[in-house]
């Protein structure tokens, strides 16, 4: 079975469904349809240059070009967790907490898999190493960002709580520690769900990648499975990293509860 290409034409014709959409939210007044169309537009025009630039770096195999475009992959997902966040870290730390965990799971457990597991030669194959870490930091940045959302929301919100358990002698991390499990927990069920779920209620997105580009079916079962285990584990340790950083971050050194360090993003008051 070989790969059916699709033409201009195709692709307008599933266009139109989106369009459709949007033109429902309007009639509805849901209010979301500029949002659905900026949306489109962004995801037709980031994946033309993405298809573009692997193009190039499929034809070369240029280390540092491979560099270049996975310091980017990571500046984004970095900048994307940061605006997810209600009350994200002032300065530097609202940023770097998100993106020096993504760099700490993604790219670890990236080239553990291309290296040990598949036995890539080398090892940064752009085939390889890009769908791969992609897929890696798209889902640990949702798992991180939903972990990091919870402990900060909650932190402000249970302000009286915490301050009372310092009052009484807890450290730190006493303090906070149900917040910092509730947290974890959070941006952990995503992932956990997508395995429960997977080959069940839905076909995963890889493996109908491949099964439609004519790989065997349990080929592209296996590279799903391996897909997913990293997913989870890069996810997990990601997110415990982004928890304690930032748990830590909340708090100075005399164990005084800090949330001034936090300011207000998106929906906050």
């Amino acid at each position: 079975m070989s790969l059916i290409p699709l033409g201009p034409f195709d692709l307008t014709l599933a266009a139109g469904l989106v369009l459709l959409l949007a033109g429902l939210s309007w009639r509805l007044h849901l209010g979301v349809e500029r949002r659905i169309l900026v949306a489109a537009a962004r995801s037709t025009v980031q994946l033309i240059l993405l298809g573009l630039v692997l193009k190039v770096l499929f034809e070369t195999t240029d280390p540092w070009l491979i560099a270049l475009l996975a310091l980017v992959m990571l500046s984004v997902a970095g900048w994307e967790v940061m605006a997810r966040q209600t009350r994200r870290f002032r300065g530097p730390w609202g940023y770097g907490i998100g993106a020096s965990s993504m760099f700490l799971s993604s790219f670890s457990i990236t080239v553990l898999a291309l290296t040990v597991i598949i036995g890539v030669e080398p090892w940064y194959q752009p085939q390889y190493l890009i769908p791969l870490l992609g897929m890696l930091l798209g889902n640990t940045m949702s798992g991180i960002a939903i972990a990091l959302d919870g402990l900060t929301r909650q932190a402000a919100e249970g302000r009286g709580r915490i301050e009372a358990r310092l009052l009484l002698g807890a450290s730190w991390s006493e303090a906070i520690a149900d917040i910092r499990r509730d947290a974890l927990r959070s941006g952990l069920i995503p992932i956990v769900n997508a395995m429960a779920s997977a080959g069940i209620v839905s076909l995963p997105g890889m493996m109908t990648g491949q099964i439609l580009a004519g790989s065997p079916p349990m080929e592209a079962a296996k590279y799903q499975l391996l897909i997913m285990f990293l997913i989870a584990a890069g996810t997990g340790l990601g997110s415990v990293a982004a928890i304690w950083a930032g748990s830590r971050r909340l708090f100075d050194d005399r164990h005084r509860l800090r949330l001034d360090r936090l300011a207000s993003g998106r929906g906050a008051a």
